[in-house]
């Protein structure tokens, strides 16, 4: 009979397994599942947020900065009249903008709808009619375009549309044109209004107004690439030393005019005015799209232009600065967020290390008695290969599909290598860990105590040499920060992670000694429920570093990702308030005699909310002289003049130094010097006799009675605080408001009435300015859910070193209940058995966590992170600081989570017969 066809004697290995403990197959698949895809979707939203924060700078910039600004002379005079007149013409200049369009290098692409193209002069022309106004006594110097699709970018307000009246050349007398609203406004322009242009030939040209119109979207670059298409501006004289103003503007003539301009003295130019479409962009294409902008400025690409347009086309724009901007940010951004993936990823292999040790160790005597008849390694780790990817592999798919199709936008590879990478590794660990403790005999029963365990010499330089490795990465990352270049280096990042499994193992090491001291005198008590529970705690197994390694790496990282959190915010906080002073700001500085009256304060006092208003006199730049001394170079302050108890009330409500209202109250005989708190750098100025200082009232006489390094009225210029009551002038400029609920709308409309000038500030809307970008939110997201993960998994890992030795302690319950163990012994016996390893995990975690925020902190910028938002050129501290809440939320979880693991084990125990605990030949 052929061999081929004889049956199989026993049942396929797999669909046996499986179909054994479904259970367990199903709680791995899960677990892979769930890290699967957060391995995928981390690569995939940092992808993500990267390419809506470029496509966020592109589109939000001013179309003057982002937009390709493509522009030639019209042809030399050596080039026939006739020629030169038709390149000015619209048809010419379409055609040359469509190829322009074709020829820009991949990946900029151009937003047709919103680009623009035409003629227009680059020199202003002198216009001397008289109807025209002349502020200081200078004529308006007036610039002339011809914009294509002017009908269909604006509405007509009044007059017509401007035609051309038959075919227009460069010697043609009259041409019509058309002003913006705020332009005639500002020119005292109207309906049938004309100008002579001069030109060269001598013959002026004269140009009528016959329409106005109204932008239909003056914030697009057609409009505002050029401001003075759509508004006539005031605009100092160069020319003169002193500051005279003159108006200049734009006047739009009709379509097909351009060859007019060709005999004027304005230096016509064709222009193409070209919107970058930023819609197709992702973050890999950044470096791409920065070359391919350098090579249109000044390279290969612009030599593709001039084919073109003609030999002498340039190219300016502004959006590698903008490129600049994002490839700074990212570059900052990156590294710290690459300490979260690190710690979230080291902590998940550890878990699903555990894992594979959990379901190794529930099948132990099986596996030893296969190995006893005759079983080889290679095939008991065949087997459990088999076996574990059946389930492994289709849940890490299922995992990096759900990343893929919950998060868009973002390359493949990266995400399919992290999913790989964590099926890999549950795929071989499991086999390798379980077969290898296969490879000789093991005493029956023999015991493997933590407390009287011995490390081995490998185990002692393997923990040596990742103590030098935590030490030189905590080192490198204090020093020279998270970054290498323009590259988040690999080691540095990984030092929180370093420092938590340096900790673990030295907690592994420290473990028994308080195990021992304790275990002494709970010996001498009566009850045996403490002796016995130490007494297990001290047998557990050697190897259990493993899940206080995870512990601690899932505590760190949740700290250390809350603290970054926490650091972001406060930082935020700390410079909204820098730059506000308090939760509200009404100032009104500008405005020389009484400028906010006791009726307006008494008015916003009553508006709802408001809890306090401190009343402020502020005088920018306060000669440190007397009248007389005073030169251009004499060293200047912020005078302040404050209601010493209002003031301080507000430094006590705002969280600043405290304030010395003391020390503003003068003394015996000084009646006439003015105490003052000052800065630093005022105090070493001023030194400790009386000093006249000149304010706007006249000279006062001031003594340095007090020092503070911040105010809540100036965020960073040197001050002089008074009482203001002492001043000539006290009346307030400047309202600082506290309160827990402010509404705006009340505080302006109150500001309204009072005049104008008075301008109203929030601290919550200077706050909101810190965050306007995709990456900065982006980040933070991750950085939250690093947070949820590391104490989920770090409750995982809880769970699993508790299940695996969970048997054992369930037949240990049974053997004392029947020596009259109650149920409630037996819950206390196994939360106090628990109890030591679980304190051991919170309290580590809580010195590791701070430990770590303390080492790594100042390497660790968050300024990119929290203030990107705001003013560069403002320094404000971005600090990481240690977050109590951060630190002690996840470490009493784990306590809870312990004790409550071991009170439900203990209910279910008691719900249970002992018989089956207690079969005969049971070695557990």
């Amino acid at each position: 009979m052929n061999a081929a066809k004889i049956p199989a004697a026993c049942a396929p290995w797999v669909r046996t397994r499986l179909r054994t403990a479904p259970g367990v197959t199903a709680a791995l698949a899960v677990l892979v599942f769930v890290t699967a895809f957060l391995a995928a979707a981390f690569p995939r939203s940092v992808d993500a947020y990267e390419t809506k924060a470029l496509r966020h700078e592109v589109t939000t910039a001013r179309p003057g900065l982002s937009v390709l600004d493509v522009s030639t002379p019209p042809p030399s005079l050596a080039v026939p009249r006739a020629a030169r007149e038709q390149v000015m013409r619209e048809a010419p200049r379409a055609e040359a903008g469509r190829a322009l369009v074709k020829a820009l290098p991949d990946p900029v692409r151009a937003d047709v709808p919103l680009s623009s193209y035409g003629v227009g002069t680059t020199k202003p022309i002198t216009a001397d009619e008289p109807w025209l106004p002349r502020p200081d006594a200078l004529p308006p110097r007036l610039h002339y375009a011809v914009p294509a699709a002017l009908d269909e970018h604006s509405e007509l307000a009044a007059g017509r549309w401007p035609v051309a009246h038959g075919k227009v050349t460069s010697t043609t007398g009259e041409v019509e044109a058309a002003v913006t609203e705020e332009t005639a406004a500002d020119l005292k322009m109207k309906l049938g209004s004309t100008l002579r242009v001069p030109t060269q030939n001598g013959k002026p040209l004269t140009v009528r107004i016959t329409g106005l119109v109204t932008p239909l979207h003056p914030e697009s670059g057609y409009w505002s690439v050029d401001p003075r298409y759509r508004a006539a501006s005031l605009i100092p004289d160069p020319a003169s030393a002193e500051p005279i103003f003159y108006w200049t503007g734009t006047l739009l003539l009709a379509p097909n005019t351009g060859p007019v301009l060709l005999e004027t003295t304005g230096e016509p130019e064709l222009y193409w005015r070209i919107a970058p479409d930023p819609s197709g962009l992702t973050a890999a294409d950044a470096p791409r799209l920065k070359d391919a902008v350098a090579s249109l400025e000044n390279g290969p690409e612009l030599l593709k232009l001039r084919e073109v347009s003609g030999p002498n086309t340039e190219l300016t724009t502004d959006l590698d600065a903008l490129l600049d901007s994002y490839t700074q940010l990212r570059t900052a951004i990156g590294p710290v967020v690459a300490v979260a993936a690190v710690g979230i990823g080291a902590v998940a292999a550890v878990v699903l290390l555990m894992t594979g040790g959990l379901i190794g160790a529930r099948r132990h005597h099986e596996l030893a008695l296969l190995r006893s008849r005759g079983g080889s390694l290679r095939g008991i780790g065949g087997r459990l290969l088999a076996e574990t990817a059946v389930a492994v592999l289709p849940a890490a798919a299922l995992g990096l599909l759900a990343a893929v199709l919950l998060v868009r936008e973002a390359r493949l590879l990266p995400a399919v290598l992290s999913a790989a990478a964590v099926g890999v590794l549950v795929c071989l660990a499991l086999p390798l860990r379980t077969a290898l403790q296969h490879r000789r005999p093991l005493l029956h029963g023999a015991r493997d105590d933590l407390v009287d365990a011995r490390p081995t010499r490998g185990r002692t330089v393997a923990e040596l040499t990742l103590l030098v490795l935590a030490v030189g990465a905590v080192a490198a990352l204090r020093r020279r920060g998270t970054t290498t270049g323009s590259d988040a280096d690999l080691l540095v990042s990984a030092a929180p992670v370093l420092v938590g499994l340096i900790a673990a193992l030295v907690l592994v090491r420290l473990y028994p000694l308080p195990l021992r001291l304790a275990a002494r005198p709970v010996a001498r008590l009566r009850g045996a429920i403490g002796f016995l529970s130490l007494a297990r705690a001290g047998r557990a197994s050697s190897g259990g570093t493993l899940p206080l390694l995870a512990l601690l790496i899932a505590l760190t990282t949740a700290a250390f990702g809350g603290s970054v959190l926490a650091g972001v915010a406060d930082a935020r906080d700390e410079a909204a308030l820098g730059a506000v002073g308090a939760d509200a700001r009404i100032s009104a500085e500008g405005r020389a005699t009484s400028p906010l009256t006791d009726g307006f304060v008494r008015q916003v006092r009553a508006v709802d909310g408001v809890e306090d208003v401190a009343s402020v006199r502020i005088e920018y730049r306060t000669p440190l002289a007397a009248a007389g001394d005073v030169t251009s170079d004499t060293e200047r302050a912020t005078l302040l003049g404050v209601e010493p108890e209002s003031y301080a009330a507000l430094a006590r409500g705002t969280g600043l130094p405290a304030f010395p209202v003391a020390s503003l109250k003068s003394g015996p005989g000084q009646d006439k010097v003015l105490p003052a708190i000052v800065s630093p750098a005022v105090a070493e100025r001023l030194g400790k006799r009386p000093y006249t200082v000149r304010s706007q009232a006249g000279d006062i006489e001031v003594r340095v009675a007090g020092v503070l390094t911040r105010t809540s009225a100036v965020s960073d210029a040197e001050f002089l605080i008074v009482d203001a009551q002492r001043l000539a002038r006290p009346d307030p400029t400047t309202l600082l408001v506290t309160g827990s609920s402010l509404d705006g709308r009340p505080l302006r409309a109150a500001a309204r009435k009072a005049g104008p000038g008075v301008e109203v500030a929030l601290r919550s809307a200077e706050r909101e300015r810190f965050v306007d970008t995709p990456m900065q939110s982006g980040a933070e997201q991750i950085y939250a859910a690093a947070v949820v993960a590391g104490a989920g998994y770090a409750l995982l890992a809880l769970l699993l070193s508790l299940l695996q030795t969970a048997p054992e302690r369930t037949t240990l319950l049974a053997r004392l209940r029947t020596m009259g163990l109650t149920t409630r012994q037996g819950r206390r016996l196994l939360a106090f058995e628990a109890m030591p390893q679980a304190l051991l995990a919170a309290l580590g975690g809580l010195a590791v966590g701070w430990a770590a925020i303390a080492l790594l902190a100042p390497g660790l910028d968050l300024g990119a992170l929290a203030l990107a938002g705001g003013d560069p050129t403002t320094p404000y501290d971005a600090a990481l600081r240690a977050d109590p809440w951060s630190l002690a939320l996840p470490a009493a979880g784990v306590v809870v989570l312990a004790a409550a693991v071991a009170g439900v084990q203990a209910w279910w125990a008691s719900r249970r017969g002992s018989i089956k605990e207690l079969r005969a030949g049971d070695t557990r």
